[in-house]
Parts: C-alpha cells; sequence; structure tokens
C-alpha cells in the first residue's frame, strides 16, 4: 500500500496464510499507538533541551477473552533515572495527546505510565 509517497508493506503470519515476511496490519495499528506517543514525548524533551534517546517505549496488552479484543493497553514510558520527576505527569499528558489514541474506541483503556530506569 502506497501512503503519502511511503511503501507500507504487510503480511499474515503463517497460520493466516501469509509468509510473515512483513509486520501484520493489526501489528502496525498497535504499533502506531507507541511510535505516536514517542513523536509528542520527542517533541516534549526538544522543547525543554531534555536528551531523549534514552527514552523507551513499551506497550503491554490485556486481551479480553470475553469480548474476543483488547481490553486494555498500557504505554510504558521508560526514562533515565536522572529524568526530572517534575516532567513525568507532563510526559505523560503529552504522550496522551497521540491522535491515533484519541481514535480508539471509549470500551478499551489506554494508559501511559513512567517507569525510571
Amino acid at each position: 500500500m502506497d501512503v503519502n509517497g511511503f511503501t507500507i508493506k504487510t503480511d499474515q503470519g503463517p497460520r493466516g496464510g501469509g509468509e510473515g515476511a512483513f509486520p501484520e496490519p493489526f501489528t502496525l495499528f498497535l504499533a502506531a499507538l507507541g511510535t505516536c506517543a514517542g513523536i509528542y514525548i520527542k517533541q516534549f524533551c526538544d522543547q525543554r533541551g531534555i536528551d531523549a534517546s534514552e527514552i523507551t517505549i513499551e506497550q503491554s496488552i490485556d486481551y479480553d477473552t470475553t469480548k474476543r479484543m483488547i481490553g486494555k493497553i498500557q504505554l510504558i514510558v521508560h526514562v533515565p533515572a536522572d529524568f526530572p520527576k517534575k516532567y513525568e505527569s507532563a510526559v505523560i499528558r503529552s504522550a496522551n495527546q497521540c491522535a491515533v489514541k484519541k481514535h480508539i474506541h471509549p470500551d478499551v483503556e489506554l494508559k501511559t505510565v513512567i517507569v525510571k530506569g
């Protein structure tokens, strides 16, 4: 699929009849949450002269077996031990501005937390 001059390649895993050569579309959807939050966090840090090179984002997903859908997504923002405490809640607010997050169905809980390394 071509999007704004970029080719985005997807595939299905072998269980779905594909070769698993590229991420599955749903995997890209989930990755969009973390990468979007990361852009907002990087912007926040850049505006304050904070080095963001050691900040990483981990995503945790809880599957609701009753609904057969994701019930909760948690973004865990790992910051260096010397990251200024006064900015922790602001970083979470920045991550939560992500446009992808804003389009998630309200039944899905999406939480962002900070973890100092």
